[in-house]
């Protein structure tokens, strides 16, 4: 309905879920800035400092379907306070670290806190909003993942610049506290269920060790380490999610929700975000390297070419949302794509000694049509699925999200290593990008959705 708003203590409540995703995107971004003046502080290796950001996206990843699995059984919003909690004790951990075993085992119980937030996220908003305004709050989400990106790097910078790098973490302390005092007080409660499963302990741990084996062994592809190593723990890994995935089949309220997977419309959008973050994080690691190597530009004018995607994407995404509230959404997600492979295309198209105008305007293309993309694809992903089934849903979403950029940085690594040089590696990651944004778009198009108001 056009004229649907939320209460006063539901935009309240709201706060508190986007104050939470601000601190995990920023615990990122902040974290990928400041790595060298750690490890100089901390005494390690450029190569092994990196762990400080992989430790903490590894362990998310490993624990967003078992956290989503207990918020669907059980309660979204203990999960997300209990995440909030521990998020806030981790990042004290982080500020007080004085040597690397502590920074590492603190981001990695940081890691736990931000899966409880991020698994149930989607869940949370799909209850404080009405179903007619529902892709509001899904852009909500994603603006401000947004603008946490785009501004993460020049606050690592100002914070840098005036004090240590253990601030970086020390802000998550007041704001975290605020979010679970607002959480506490007005989020919502899930339904009371007649029956409830049981929460599935061997299917965690099996999880864990399927998406923490792969995920761990691919980023040792990457980083060039043993490869007999890598190959045991990725057979491993496969070996333990066939037989998790197998058991899953068997459950009413499965944590690796292949019941859901049993709906095509959910299932085409999961297979679109995957190809779509892939598409993204191809281009969006490949590009500096051009920027830098192929194009003479200095760091800082590096990093300034790559805000304007981020901002293209906050701004559209908005007005997206309330787009397919009256327009179909699949169509809407499909134009997203077109407009970004049409950016691809005019990045591939750089003319030599391309000014840095040149270069924006065509990031903003690709912003725009991240933002065309992102929030419709979401919308019907939710929209899918049964409401009690919301958590499972959210978490696949999170872990595709995760696959994709994980995948997209492998393949990165892997062309960067082939192509010796870094300006015809950077058009091969493109072409590549463009190649997984036109089948995200092809696997969008088949999806019959119709508008949300209909």
């Amino acid at each position: 309905m056009p004229g649907t708003k939320l209460s006063i203590k539901k935009y309240v409540a709201v706060i508190a879920i986007l104050l939470v995703l601000v601190m995990t995107v920023l615990d990122v971004t902040l974290v990928n800035v400041a790595l060298p003046v750690m490890a100089s502080s901390l005494g390690v290796s450029d190569s092994n400092v990196v762990w400080v950001v992989t430790i903490y996206q590894l362990v998310i990843t490993m624990l967003l379907l078992p956290v989503s699995s207990y918020g669907d059984l059980h309660s979204y919003k203990r999960s997300f306070l209990v995440g909030v909690a521990i998020f806030i004790v981790a990042s004290a951990l982080c500020a007080a670290a004085g040597n690397f075993t502590m920074i590492l085992v603190a981001r990695a119980i940081q890691g736990v806190g931000a899966a409880c937030v991020m698994g149930v996220n989607i869940a949370l908003t799909r209850m404080i909003y009405p179903r007619e305004i529902l892709g509001r709050g899904l852009a909500l989400n994603a603006m401000v993942i947004a603008v946490a990106t785009a501004s993460g790097p020049t606050l690592a910078g100002l914070i840098l610049s005036a004090a240590s790098w253990h601030w970086l973490f020390l802000i998550n302390v007041p704001f975290g506290i605020m979010a679970f005092v607002i959480g506490y007080k007005l989020l919502p409660n899930n339904r009371e269920k007649e029956h409830k499963e049981r929460f599935d302990r061997r299917g965690a741990v099996e999880n864990a060790i399927t998406f923490g084996l792969i995920f761990y062994a691919l980023g040792n592809f990457a980083r060039k380490g043993d490869v007999a190593t890598s190959v045991i723990l990725l057979a491993v890994g496969l070996g333990t999610g066939y037989f998790y995935i197998r058991r899953q089949t068997r459950k009413t309220e499965p944590m690796f929700p292949v019941d859901l997977f049993r709906i095509k419309l959910y299932t085409l959008s999961i297979c679109t975000s995957v190809c779509s973050f892939f598409a993204q994080n191809l281009a969006m690691i490949s590009l500096p390297f051009l920027f830098l190597s192929g194009m003479g530009y200095s760091e800082i004018t590096t990093g300034l070419l790559m805000t304007p995607w981020p901002l293209a994407t906050m701004i559209v995404s908005p007005i997206a949302a309330r787009f397919v509230e009256k327009h179909n959404p699949g169509k809407t997600a499909a134009a997203g794509m077109a407009f970004y492979g049409a950016g691809l295309i005019l990045l591939l198209m750089l003319p030599h000694g391309a000014g840095e105008w040149d270069v924006a305007w065509r990031m903003v293309i690709c912003g725009i049509g991240f933002g065309m993309f992102q929030t419709p694809n979401n919308i019907v992903m939710v929209g899918a699925t049964p409401p009690h089934r919301t958590g499972g849903a959210g978490g696949m979403q999170g872990t595709a999200r995760l696959t994709g950029q994980t995948l997209g940085a492998t393949a990165v690594t892997l062309i960067f290593a082939l192509i010796p040089s870094n300006v015809s590696a950077v058009h091969i990651c493109l072409l590549t990008a463009l190649a997984f944004a036109v089948l995200a778009g092809v696997f969008s198009l088949s999806r019959k959705v119709v508008p949300i108001t209909k």
